[in-house]
């Protein structure tokens, strides 16, 4: 029977209800007849009609419970959508999980959750469920953010993992969008909802052309994501390992982009923000080939002091250590510098080709830093010409205070980039003037050679 004690709807009736979490789309029709009918596909059926001695008649036959359809989704998830009391008790006594997940995350808890199915829902709490309600659930729909997003708007049907796996590519509004996504077990943890929060009030504040732009957030539901604008080009980590040492030329040039990018969040008004985890794989590509700094999941705001210090130690496991700066995991204060110490590597790496002390392993790499030890300078010097060794030297100095500010970058490097640009243009004049009487030589020399003895008679 139906929950309101109608009879259960004809086989002509709509498919099941969708995942509280799925995109909207339009329903589709059963066939009438049922023979013939994948078991499987039969039971989700049966459970959506509330049709308890059909679903009893498959279940004996041996149709698995645990029967899941396209999307990932269990009769316990359709029976969950519709309100069947009876149909739930049902599915869970013959061993049903309780929390399975679906494509989009949703389990049937939350579907009874977004449905309003009371009873339902006092049924799979009380055989384990866990209550998928975001901590962030705002009272009343004036609370509710300007930036919320409507899970149902992203569409992951063609998603891939991005960056670092933490990123998935979905489509938002005709465009593609990078989400990073946070599970229920998340939410539970007061450091990392405080770090989501953090990370919210950050990128709500950003806006630069060489900083990935913020679209918009999942708070309101589970999981929590944070919507960024999706670059295809990939991540700086994926070229270099790509494209090896780079011309320093383009070097310069990347890390101008980098550099200006910084200098924006260092400047930032009231509060500075240091980013603390600057390495390749947070630096992403544009179409142009622009590169943009993204990823401030560990990022600080600098608001009534000029240091902080971490709560925790620092771990290999929280961030790559080969670009930290050595005070971070020597647990002292640090500033805006210790993003100036991982620039220099970044800058330096692209120039030679190889990681920071890549011979090493990950976890020895801190020590080394301590120790004031830095990665050698194996490229040619020339590659290092115009003062930009003594520059990289500069921003990893072991004293934070030596260490120039992104600011004083940008002059060094435009200083560098136009000092290489003269040299080219030095060369490009002489090569085309060589070419011009080469050609002139080749057309006719002679006739040159005889206007010269006629004009000197």
């Amino acid at each position: 029977m139906e929950p309101n004690g109608d009879p259960p709807a004809a086989a002509g009736s709509t498919l099941w209800k969708q995942s509280s979490l799925a995109p909207e789309r339009e329903a589709s029709s059963v066939v009438e007849e049922l023979e013939g009918m994948d078991p499987g596909f039969k039971l989700m059926y049966l459970a959506n009609e509330g049709d308890l001695e059909g679903l009893k008649e498959l279940l004996d036959e041996g149709v698995s419970v645990h029967f899941r359809d396209v999307d990932d989704r269990t009769p316990l998830h359709v029976a969950a959508c519709q309100g069947y009391v009876e149909v739930v008790e049902l599915l869970l006594s013959r061993g049903a999980v309780v929390d399975p997940k679906d494509r989009w995350g949703s389990t049937p808890l939350a579907d009874a959750i977004h449905y309003k199915n009371n009873e339902v829902i006092k049924v799979l709490e009380k055989h384990g469920a866990k209550s998928l309600v975001t901590p962030m659930l705002a009272k009343t729909a004036r609370e509710v953010p300007e930036y919320e997003i409507d899970p149902k708007e992203l569409d992951f049907t063609n998603s891939v993992d991005i960056t670092k796996g933490t990123y998935q590519v979905a489509s938002w509004r005709g465009i593609e969008v990078a989400v990073k996504k946070f599970g229920e077990e998340f939410s539970a943890d007061e450091d990392k909802l405080r770090a989501f929060r953090d990370e919210l009030t950050l990128l709500q504040k950003i806006r630069h052309p060489n900083v990935v732009q913020f679209l918009g957030a999942v708070t309101q539901s589970i999981p929590m994501m944070i919507v960024t604008e999706y670059l295809p080009k990939g991540d700086l980590r994926a070229f270099l390992d790509k494209k090896g040492a780079l011309r320093p030329t383009t070097a310069v040039r990347i890390a101008l982009d980098i550099a200006r990018g910084m200098n924006y969040l260092h400047e930032h008004k009231p509060e500075a923000i240091i980013h603390r985890d600057l390495e390749p794989s947070n630096i992403l590509r544009d179409d142009s080939g622009h590169l943009k700094v993204a990823d401030f999941g560990v990022s600080k705001l600098l608001k009534f002091t000029t240091r902080v210090k971490e709560d925790v130690p620092i771990s290999c496991e929280d961030t790559s250590c080969r670009y930290v700066a050595p005070e971070v995991f020597s647990n002292e204060e640090y500033d805006t510098k210790v993003d100036v110490f991982s620039f220099a590597l970044i800058l330096q790496e692209m120039i030679e080709g190889c990681p920071p002390f890549s011979a090493k392993l990950e976890s020895e790499v801190p020590n080394a830093y301590t120790a004031k030890k830095r990665p050698p300078f194996r490229a040619p010097a020339k590659h290092y010409a115009h003062g930009l060794r003594e520059l990289i030297e500069a921003c990893w100095s072991e004293d934070p205070l030596k260490r120039p500010t992104f600011r004083h970058i940008i002059e060094r490097l435009e200083s560098v980039q136009i000092s290489m640009g003269v040299k080219r243009g030095w060369k490009v004049r002489h090569l085309k003037c060589f070419q011009n009487l080469e050609a002139i030589w080749k057309r006719g020399g002679s006739s040159v050679s005889s206007r010269s003895s006629r004009s000197a008679r």
